[in-house]
């Protein structure tokens, strides 16, 4: 039997590579929930732009149960404070290039903002960390793979490392999904 056999802990991280099933998982872990708010960090899709993105993004919208309530906001720490019920934040990932995006410093070396960006870490870990619901997290492994040649990607793996592992060292649970399958860790 799982550990969520018995339901979700009060904080989830489920983190895992592209399509291995970590949305679906998270979603599952709240469907006993009468009210949840599914906080969505990313971009919002434009088809005409990225048609593939906002397919992603319409498939998700359209699992969603009809009584969730969705949130499309970088500052998921403020939503994390409003007191709901519960909380589905999809995607650590999308967040971290919310953020980055809001600095306007891809093309800025680290040192000069890494400042800014950590003081947006520590708020959401305080939020997260702090909210009396349970809450359930999504979020992408990226550094198993090749180094990306481009200085953002390899920027990107770098920053959403170290988002994972504060958000992971302030849940009682972390979920590694591979292949379609949660390994609690």
């Amino acid at each position: 039997m799982s550990p969520a056999a018995s339901g979700p802990a009060q904080r989830t991280l489920v983190t895992g590579g592209a399509r291995s099933g970590k949305s679906r998982f998270a979603e599952s872990l709240l469907g006993q929930a009468s009210t949840v708010t599914y906080v969505a960090p990313g971009p919002v899709p434009d088809p005409v732009v990225d048609a593939e993105w906002a397919a992603r993004v319409r498939v998700h919208q359209e699992r969603r149960p009809e009584h969730w309530t969705t949130v499309e906001t970088e500052d998921v720490a403020a939503v994390l404070r409003r007191g709901d019920p519960a909380y589905l934040v999809d995607c650590l990932g999308t967040w971290v290039t919310a953020v980055v995006d809001g600095l306007g410093t891809w093309d800025v070396p680290l040192e000069q903002w890494q400042a800014d960006f950590d003081v947006r870490v520590d708020d959401l870990v305080d939020a997260w960390r702090s909210t009396p619901r349970i809450a359930v997290a999504v979020s992408n492994e990226v550094g198993w793979g090749l180094v990306s040649e481009h200085r953002s990607g390899r920027v990107f793996t770098d920053l959403l490392g170290q988002v994972n592992a504060a958000v992971a060292g302030a849940s009682e649970d972390v979920v590694l999904m591979v292949a379609g399958r949660p390994l609690y860790v």
